[in-house]
């Protein structure tokens, strides 16, 4: 059996993985918690991989605090860059492969067409920032590695944009939701399955990938496909991103084209519209 360590448990994508690895007999797969894998304390990380040898890794810890990252740049940049490049040079000591998972917040979000792989990178916040030097201290190390950049992910687990949405709606008569800023939700089990069927195809194909679920929309027009499948009656306002300001800039167009993977590994790209029912269908049951 194939021994695969995943990283991030705890977090949305880690947990779709561990649902959907309990179905899969091939594999014997261990799962670290950011309290069993502390990645802010670099020193340590080689010790604790050492202790399950797994011939893969999929690397789906990150400080993912958008907002916050601003005034811990050095915390951001130690998790999600100095700790992916010392699980890059684990990999390469004890013979592993690497999945790694990194965001279209690599981008500064000023194209008008979907973003492929070669596209020009150009963060414009901390933590796309340090994603992006985590991406590259990889590469760096690890020729052979895989990463698979994501965005706007959501699933039944953890805290994000849909169950925000959904707690909001069932308070308030009126909420405001950002209509200019452009991408694709993914699903994380959606990702989870993805990321599955790559292992499985028996080809290693490295490089980077890019992965959401198909469709075009606004922060707005998701907060209005939530109300409609949820039968909620609350008023939806559009605004600006500048109605809105954040600590840290977000980009303004971030769709990805997913090409790459659906022709290299036969990857099945859902539409959000239907992934999203099917997340909130787990999430009613």
């Amino acid at each position: 059996m194939q021994r695969i360590l995943i990283t991030g448990v705890n977090g949305q994508l880690g947990s779709e993985l561990k649902d959907l690895f309990e179905l899969e007999s091939e594999f014997e797969v261990s799962y670290l918690s950011r309290g069993e894998l502390p990645l802010e304390n670099t020193e340590k990380i080689k010790a604790v991989l050492n202790e399950y040898h797994p011939e893969i890794i999929i690397h789906a810890a990150a400080y993912t605090a958008v907002d916050k990252a601003e005034t811990e740049e050095e915390v951001a940049d130690r998790i999600n860059h100095l700790a992916s490049r010392e699980i890059a040079e684990y990999c390469v000591e004890n013979d592993c492969r690497l999945i790694s998972i990194s965001t279209d917040y690599v981008f500064d979000g000023n194209s008008t067409s979907p973003l492929n792989e070669e596209a020009e990178v150009d963060p414009i916040n901390v933590y796309g920032k340090t994603k992006l030097l985590g991406e590259v201290a990889i590469q760096r190390v690890l020729s052979e590695a895989i990463i698979i950049r994501t965005s706007w992910v959501y699933s039944i687990y953890g805290n994000n944009f849909v169950k925000t949405m959904i707690r909001l709606m069932t308070e308030r008569e009126e909420i405001s939701v950002i209509s200019d800023q452009i991408g694709s939700p993914t699903y994380a089990r959606d990702l989870a399955k993805a990321i599955i069927k790559v292992i499985k195809s028996g080809e290693w194909i490295s490089g980077i990938y890019h992965y959401s679920n198909e469709g075009e929309i606004s922060w707005f027009d998701f907060a209005q496909a939530i109300k409609e499948l949820n039968g909620f009656n609350t008023k939806i306002n559009s605004i600006s991103t500048t109605s809105y300001p954040t600590p840290a800039k977000r980009p303004k167009f971030s769709l990805l084209d997913k090409t790459k993977i659906k022709r290299v590994y036969q990857v099945d790209v859902p539409s959000w519209k239907d992934s999203l029912k099917e997340m909130m269908d787990s999430l009613n049951n």
